[in-house]
């Protein structure tokens, strides 16, 4: 006896969405803005909170966040203090949680692909090298070109959340550029912190934290129990960082970068399976102790520990370390001598121009040269706003003035210059946000077939260089999708070899929990060049999708079930999968099934006469050459 498959009804791509006709209501803008936008206007307060607090009584302010912690045991003893337990310790959750979303994403992920992932990366090398030029220029001759680090870093914190609240619609893409980009970025400003601003530094704890590591890597392989010997070696690590004089944050990202990740292997989802089903024939504490390990135990830790820590990450710590860092205090007499400093003016040029300049710059390059490539919907006017956004320097920056400035009057200049520059990038990115995602260009987004049909990657029923091309973004849950399938029979039937039919994944995950396994099966069964015949058998039976099921298909089909198998747990498979969602994502495809008709979305009724209409229309304004050299 199977679990029962919760399907849903999703909305009906024909019909207009009654919530966007009439407004949302209050409670509903509220649950619309998600944990990231709630996390950056939490930020936000955080932030103006700190400058009020530092402004108004800068003695308590630097009172409180000076308190020391003293934590020990007989001889061993660790003294803290409150900002230091923020920035250290707090933070190097943060960055841990940061740096499991990228590993996520360059192992079954956007970066799979060595043309996408080495664009985040140039990027963040050009966005450490053009600022440091920059203000070594400008501030030549002040006696503090030596303060060139102060420019070097953009602050993860804020480009998250200021993406969340400035940013487009649709920033699943820029979020991971930004994202992969801000990690290079800090272990490169962290790098350099140890090695040019750190006099203490002590190398050999970094021996402790590469035996940690090493422990870490090799913990995936212990049957049981991983959880606990994770912690233990991540905070060895830790402390063994904070011994070397390296910034502990960068801790969490090293640790982060080693944790496995992988997509849920079919055997252990059908023997969670069996064990539920024990524990609900037996319900015993044995039965569903065993059914909860191993349902746990079938998704990666990577994917456990990401959801287990991002609502304190985004509520908590984030806000917390906004309080704890942003208190920069402004008077007349600093902003008076800041006015003519060209160490303020240098911080200032070198973040806003220099950060932009750096990673628009050497983004763009990378693209006409061809070295490599960015995903549709990743336009130039959101790569700009991202590029724009990421002049936001302000922890490490503030940080490395104290470091490299030892001249009180010259560090409150050079904090001048970073809350300006800070405050500057923010609002250029948000006026390019603006400006781009409301031109008519942008607007286009959601009209045009943003990634262009490629024969090599594409599923195509008919002639690939037929006249006609239709595109399908769909669900094989979706009883549209079913009806549509039979309509396109007919449009193919009618057409001939003059139509292509391409079909890309768009599940709805809100409505059909198994619609991305189908997906992921599907493309495991195109693998072996059975795509198309692996489609039709979801479709005629949308209700039984389980695992067992999909295994059930691919013996019917004659498939190769090991390397079935083995191809449904591929990274490749779940990338490109993925790929497709963000595709969908950014083009703002909310209801299953949307079709493209020669490169632009089709809004008329989905009849095969009103689609054999559109394809054949002489004024349908692409062509399938046309849609080719689209993106």
């Amino acid at each position: 006896m199977s679990l029962p498959v919760v399907i849903d009804t999703s909305p009906d791509p024909e019909r207009a969405d009654p919530e966007r006709q009439r407004g949302p209501s209050i409670a509903a803008w509220i649950r619309s803005m998600g944990p990231s936008r709630t996390g950056a206007l939490l930020l936000v307060a955080g932030t103006l909170l700190a400058i009020v607090w530092a402004n108004a009584s800068h003695e308590t302010y630097e009172t409180f966040w000076d308190t020391r912690l003293t934590i020990g045991v007989a001889d061993l003893n660790l003294d803290f203090t409150l900002h230091a337990l923020v920035n250290d310790a707090l933070m190097a959750v943060f960055f841990f949680t940061v740096g499991l979303e990228v590993r996520r994403e360059f192992s079954i992920g956007e970066l799979t692909s060595w043309s996408r992932g080495v664009v985040p990366v140039v990027a963040a090398l050009c966005g450490l090298l053009v600022p440091s030029l920059l203000y070594v220029l400008i501030a030549r001759g002040s006696g503090w070109e030596g303060a060139w680090g102060v420019v070097i870093s953009t602050d993860t914190a804020f480009l998250v959340g200021g993406l969340a609240l400035v940013g487009p619609k649709a920033a699943g893409r820029l979020r991971i550029f930004l994202l992969a980009l801000a990690v290079v970025d800090d272990i490169g400003a962290l790098s350099i912190i140890a090695l040019v601003y750190t006099e203490d530094f002590n190398p050999q704890p970094l021996l402790v934290a590469a035996v940690g590591l090493t422990g870490i890597w090799f913990t995936r392989y212990v049957p049981t129990g991983r959880g606990p010997i994770y912690a233990t070696l991540a905070i060895i690590v830790w402390f063994a960082f904070l011994a070397s004089g390296v910034h502990p944050t960068l801790a969490g990202v090293a640790v982060a970068l080693l944790v496995p990740v992988y997509r849920p292997s079919r055997r252990d989802v059908e023997h969670a399976l069996a064990l539920a089903r024990t524990f609900r024939q037996s319900p015993t504490t044995q039965y569903a102790r065993a059914a909860a390990n191993s349902l746990r135990e079938s998704i990666s830790i990577n994917e456990r520990l990401q959801s287990a820590y991002a609502p304190y990450v985004s509520f908590v710590i984030l806000p917390v370390f906004a309080v704890a860092n942003a208190g920069v205090q402004i008077s007349r007499d600093v902003l008076v001598e800041a006015a003519t400093s060209p160490v303020t003016w240098g911080v200032v040029v070198a973040l806003v121009a220099g950060k932009f300049l750096g990673v628009f710059g050497s983004t763009t390059l990378v693209r006409v040269l061809k070295l490599g490539e960015l995903g549709a919907g990743l336009t130039t006017g959101r790569v700009a706003g991202g590029a724009a956004l990421c002049g936001v320097g302000f922890t490490l920056s503030l940080f490395i003035v104290d470091l490299a400035i030892p001249d009180p009057s010259v560090q409150n200049q050079a904090r001048v210059g970073v809350l300006l520059a800070s405050v500057l990038a923010f609002g250029i990115a948000a006026l390019i946000f603006r400006a781009t995602e409301h031109s008519p260009r942008e607007m286009e987004i959601g009209q045009v077939l943003q990634r262009p049909v490629d024969p090599a990657r594409d599923h195509i029923y008919g002639p690939v260089d037929a006249p006609l091309t239709l595109v399908e973004y769909g669900d094989f849950q979706c009883g549209f999708c079913l009806k549509t399938a039979g309509t396109i029979q007919e449009v193919v039937q009618e057409l001939g070899g003059r139509l292509r039919y391409v079909w890309r994944h768009a599940p709805l995950l809100h409505y059909h929990p198994n619609a991305v396994a189908a997906a992921e099966a599907s493309e495991a069964a195109a693998m072996q060049g059975k795509f198309f015949e692996f489609e039709r058998s979801l479709f005629i039976d949308q209700d039984h999708q389980q695992p067992a099921d999909i295994l059930r298909r691919a013996e019917q089909l004659g498939l190769d079930l090991e390397r079935f198998e083995r191809d449904l747990t591929s990274a490749s498979v779940a990338a490109r999968v993925r790929d497709d969602m963000l595709d969908a994502e950014a083009m703002d495809i909310t209801a299953v099934p949307t079709l493209f008709v020669n490169g632009r979305r089709h809004t008329a009724p989905h009849d095969a006469a009103s689609l054999i209409a559109a394809l054949t229309s002489d004024r349908s304004p692409f062509r399938a050459e046309e849609s080719d050299g689209q993106g």
